[in-house]
């Protein structure tokens, strides 16, 4: 487990930029534009290296310190911290999972180091949807000579304008299928982008649909490759990753409707209240409630980092929890905008921003119903597992007479 006094300083850099960026957020939910000078902050700050092995020129953070800067940065535009969360998780791969080639790993940590050369997976299909419901990808890599050629449709390749690269899920055309992650770099021929992506939240993602068509790459540029029939397998452990970073972001957009709605209601008073808002027992009951989601939410997202990085054993709770903090994310902001007033669901002000990136959580796989249902699955598996025991009765004592009399009193 990482030293945790050591990430201070870096922390506390992923605090000051989350309040930077902040200031231009609005810009970038109303145009839509990639918001690149964040991306250039965050390497001038050496925070796209946080999870990156130290012989690597990284900093050889945890799933603790990736939350607490994704987590910073979120609170100030969670777009550009969707972006990091997944260029992190990719990266601990990297790092620890032992799928990479030795090349491929010199490759893309050497770019890390040098300049902004983020990764992504891209996974999604407009046909197949998410792999996390079991069909194999319709993307295709065929075997040409010492080359891998690569056709398909993916959606959702969040970054897409700064991504150096894309590991692109797909099976091979071979007379046993192999299903594999082809690493893939965006500068080759036959990539195509086409805009896509015009969501009500989370706008500055750039979330764009890619198209692969007859794109070659080198033989071994490929990790995880087995036989299709076998299906994607996925680290449970890994999991953990994409279980508390993603809710993260949503969190930290509730985090900033707080924050707002902290400012509003302490310098607004009203000529007929003769006091700050703040002091309205409704606002503070309000505000209560919000406060014990956001703790709830804190405390779920640190435990599974704290787990996964102590190597403690969570199952399950990982998806609960991504299930819990992004439902509370929502209800916070709810909550805000009713506390909010008028001003709350004015565009001139952040509160209604914060409330449609927060509804966004709602369309990461696998979605609450899913993870009910897994969940509800595992419980009765238990259930069946458990071999039935007859249990004796504890006995029932007679009452007995009190050992002291009662004298006097009512």
């Amino acid at each position: 487990m990482t030293d945790p006094t050591r990430f201070e300083p870096v922390i506390a850099t992923a605090e000051e930029l989350g309040k930077r960026f902040a200031l231009t957020a609005r810009h970038y939910d109303e145009t839509g534009e990639f918001p690149f000078a964040n991306f250039d902050a965050l390497h001038e700050a050496g925070l796209l290296g946080l999870v990156t092995a130290l012989e690597h020129g990284g900093l050889g953070g945890g799933l603790t310190e990736a939350l607490a800067v994704v987590s910073a940065i979120a609170r100030g535009e969670p777009s550009t911290a969707l972006v990091l969360s997944m260029h992190y998780n990719q990266h601990f791969s990297v790092r620890t999972s032992g799928k990479w080639p030795p090349h491929l790993v010199e490759r893309v940590t050497r770019a890390n180091r040098e300049g902004v050369a983020l990764i992504n997976a891209a996974q999604v299909e407009p046909r197949v949807g998410s792999p996390s419901h079991g069909s194999l990808p319709e993307t295709i890599a065929r075997r040409v000579g010492d080359q891998w050629r690569i056709t398909g449709h993916k959606t959702y390749a969040t970054g897409i304008p700064l991504l150096r690269w894309v590991s692109v899920l797909a099976v091979t055309d071979e007379p046993e299928p192999r299903l594999g992650s082809f690493l893939v770099p965006t500068s080759a021929d036959g990539i195509r982008v086409e805009k896509t992506w015009n969501a009500t939240g989370m706008r500055a993602t750039n979330s764009d649909d890619l198209i692969l068509d007859d794109v070659a790459i080198p033989l071994a540029d490929v990790l995880d490759i087995a036989p299709a029939s076998e299906g994607l397998k996925r680290d449970e452990r890994m999991g953990a990753w994409y279980f508390s970073l993603v809710p993260a972001i949503y969190d930290g957009a509730a985090r900033g409707a707080r924050d707002w709605l902290i400012e509003f209601t302490t310098s607004r008073a009203p000529a007929s209240l003769g006091a700050p808002l703040s002091t309205v027992p409704r606002i503070q009951d309000g505000l209560g409630e919000i406060e014990v989601l956001l703790t709830v939410n804190r405390r779920l997202l640190r435990s599974i980092a704290e787990d996964f990085d102590a190597g403690r054993p969570f199952g399950a709770d990982a998806a609960a929890v991504k299930h819990t903090v992004i439902a509370n994310a929502i209800t916070v902001t709810t909550l805000a905008l009713e506390l909010g007033g008028n001003p709350g669901i004015s565009r001139d002000n952040p509160l209604e921003r914060h409330h449609r990136d927060a509804l966004s959580g709602k369309a990461h796989a696998p979605q609450n119903n899913l993870i009910r249902t897994m969940l509800a699955k595992a419980a009765f598996s238990r259930h069946a597992a458990t071999p039935a025991v007859a249990l004796e009765p504890v006995p029932v004592r007679p009452p007995q007479q009190p050992r002291l009399a009662v004298v006097g009193g009512r």
